[in-house]
């Protein structure tokens, strides 16, 4: 039996790999959740942009769309 120490465990450091390319999701192809959706329809009413909202997103496209509205709002710093 191998025993990992907590440096070779990568979910003691889960801020390490939090952060990943949507282009390189390996569902990133898929339909966008709906805690994704929801999110996207706050932020495109909080940034005045409700008419920009698009339901046919997919992971990695709605990923990339909240990094943007964030930045627009201030959210999520």
């Amino acid at each position: 039996m191998t025993v990992e120490t907590p440096d070779q465990n990568p979910k003691a450091h889960p801020v390490s790999n939090a952060q990943k390319d949507p282009d390189n999701w390996t569902t990133g192809d898929e339909p966008m959740t709906g805690a994704q959706a929801s999110y996207l329809k706050t932020l495109s009413e909080e940034a005045g942009k409700d008419e920009d909202y698009a339901t046919d997103l997919t992971k990695a496209e709605a990923s990339k769309r909240i990094d943007a509205l964030q930045e627009e709002t201030g959210r999520g710093q």
